[in-house]
């Protein structure tokens, strides 16, 4: 098997004529309506105000229109908080940019049944609907683009369905989710805590007042659902995906990563497997240093996908905020104006079993209220379930009271770790959960 590596910042499609194209370069401009006007949305309408010739934005659509309304765009533009109207007969494409399932699936229904191409940036409609609505784009010849659906302006997907179409994909894996890298991205720079790398993304815009779907990973794994769609063509939901939330971290945690040679990172994986099944998983894991997922830094993105015959190809850049997801937006329109397919409905998707079994070396951190024997109760508990301990690490100067250390294991499967800890938590020393990571090899 080919392990050669390559570094990719976009995969230019080739152009190809499709049933699904709604214009040809040389005909009239395509017409656009846009739903949704938020931070993306202003975004979406400021390049195309701009360029390209081809695409003209005729109708805004958004709630309390009104109080939306902006001077810098043309004149002829359509405002109004009626949906209807991105249905007139003069708009060839919607873009809806709403987010959330309901009305986006109604609306991404009702205007691919009128023969519309949809255009989104909505993960969880694409992780959850997405099958259905391919179908139904399928049935009315056009299309349903979700380029800006993962990684913001990464062209990852776009890069899977075309770039690597050639190659048989059986991994795709990386940072999917920009809050959580830069949360943790704090937490090692600045020895921070969780609550204060938190509070600072939220006041930064990174991270919503309500932060759940990013700390616990429900927002990577849709995202990675897709990926396992587009990539592996593995039809997955997204609740069967295992989550692990990255709110127990603390900064001590980064300084014994750093010890062994690691950083900490929330790693989205989904991998086939020579049994069928797919493994698939969301969660904090040791990174080591050399590895580019180690170097992303701040609200980025990276993911790298494994082929039988190309190896390794990562895809890297800013996966969040206005700008980058409108530059996705406004690729998968151009690509639909040019008629160039980008809808991925000839792949052929099947439904596997999914696990979230898988064997690594461990890295397990306790905090103890100190006392003889620690280390040894510690260990025979693992021995009973044969799990064996290659490293214990214990830094000076921590109170007593409240003492971190650290046990690396052998490799061995997360499902025993898991028996372990379940004994391991009712120890009568521990004052806090203890924090069990993976370590990426």
């Amino acid at each position: 098997m080919n392990k050669s590596s390559r570094i990719s910042s976009a995969a230019a499609p080739a152009p190809a004529k499709d049933a699904g194209a709604v214009a040809h370069p040389e005909a009239a401009p395509v017409s656009v309506a846009l739903v949704g006007f938020g931070t993306v949305g202003r975004s979406v309408a400021r390049i195309l105000s701009s360029s390209p010739a081809h695409l003209r934005l005729t109708h805004i659509v958004n709630r309390d229109v009104e109080r939306k309304r902006v001077d810098w765009l043309p004149g002829h533009i359509r405002w109004t908080d009626n949906f209807e109207d991105a249905l007139d007969d003069s708009v060839d494409i919607v873009v809806e940019l709403v987010g959330g399932l309901e009305p986006a699936r109604e609306w991404a229904r009702r205007a691919l049944s009128a023969g519309k191409s949809v255009v989104t940036a909505n993960k969880q409609l694409i992780a959850h609907h997405g099958p259905e609505l391919l179908e139904l784009a399928r049935r009315q010849g056009c299309q349903l683009a979700f380029g800006a659906s993962v990684a913001g302006g990464v062209p990852v997907v776009s890069g899977l369905q075309e770039g690597l179409a050639g190659d048989r994909l059986f991994r795709v894996c990386g940072i999917l989710n920009g809050t959580c890298n830069y949360i943790l991205s704090k937490i090692e720079e600045g020895g921070v805590g969780f609550a204060g790398a938190l509070r600072e993304a939220q006041q930064l815009g990174y991270a919503e007042s309500d932060p759940t779907d990013d700390v616990e990973g429900f927002d990577a794994r849709a995202k990675l659902a897709i990926l396992a769609r587009v990539g592996l063509n593995c039809e997955v939901a997204p609740g069967d995906i295992a989550c692990r939330s990255i709110a127990s971290l603390e900064a001590v945690d980064f300084l014994y990563a750093r010890d062994l040679g690691c950083t900490i990172r929330q790693i989205s994986c989904a991998e086939l497997r020579d049994d069928g099944r797919l493994f698939a998983a969301v969660q904090p894991a040791l990174v080591p240093l050399r590895s580019p997922l180690a170097r992303v830094q701040g609200s980025q993105n990276l993911v790298m996908a494994t082929g039988e015959f190309g190896g390794e190809t990562v895809f890297s850049g800013y996966g969040a905020g206005g700008d980058p997801t409108a530059v996705a937006v406004v690729s998968d329109l151009i690509a639909i104006a040019q008629g160039r397919m980008n809808g991925f409905h000839l792949a052929p998707v099947r439904k596997v079993a999914v696990t979230a079994e898988f064997n690594a070396e461990h890295h397990l951190r306790f905090t103890v209220s100190d006392r003889p024997g620690i280390i040894a109760a510690v260990s025979g508990i693992l021995a009973k379930y044969g799990i064996s301990i290659e490293a214990v690490l214990q830094k000076p100067g921590y109170p007593s009271s409240r003492l971190p250390f650290v046990m690396t294991l052998v490799k061995c499967p997360n499902s025993l770790v898991e028996q372990a800890l379940e004994e391991l938590r009712h120890l009568d020393f521990m004052v806090e959960p203890i924090l069990s990571l993976p370590m990426l090899p």
